[in-house]
């Protein structure tokens, strides 16, 4: 039996003064591969996603229109969704300081691309014209959810 040594770090410092205790988790055999991963490597992922949200997603659409921006081209649309992501780019960059201090954020991260991947990948089969998505921002998105979710310990994991 091994020894798992956490502590809890809420990001309120008044809270901070009253639950900043370490504690020991005794566990049986491996971790699961969430709890296995580094914080550190999930802050190098959460950089380069929230960097490309930040910074790519326009060029992106100039580069590849067909699987990055909707044609007929839709500026309203498309400001708004670089407006959008290029927030959450920027707290994605923050939240890579200390990510287990940051778990929703990144859990939201996490369920809201597999929701927008799904949308727009329903919308890319109804509309021929569109399919170029599906190789495009719906993989992109699918990707980007799949390594966060992977390398992000669940709530219970974390905190335990």
């Amino acid at each position: 039996m091994g020894r798992l040594l956490l502590a809890r770090l809420p990001a309120d410092p008044y809270i901070s003064n009253h639950c900043a205790q370490p504690f020991v988790v005794p566990f049986h055999g491996d971790l699961p591969m969430a709890t296995q991963s580094s914080p550190r490597s999930l802050g190098i992922v959460l950089r380069l996603v929230g960097l490309i949200f930040v910074v790519g997603i326009y060029p992106l659409t100039i580069v590849w229109p067909d699987g990055w921006g909707w044609l007929p081209a839709q500026p309203q649309y498309l400001s708004m969704i670089i407006g959008i992501y290029a927030t959450l780019g920027v707290f994605l960059l923050l939240a890579a300081r200390n990510p287990l201090q940051h778990l929703s954020l990144i859990w939201f991260t996490v369920w809201s691309s597999i929701v927008h991947a799904g949308i727009m990948a329903y919308h890319s089969i109804q509309d021929a014209t569109q399919r170029g998505h599906l190789w495009g921002d719906v993989a992109a998105l699918v990707v980007v959810a799949v390594a966060l979710a992977a390398l992000t310990p669940r709530q219970g994991a974390a905190t335990a």
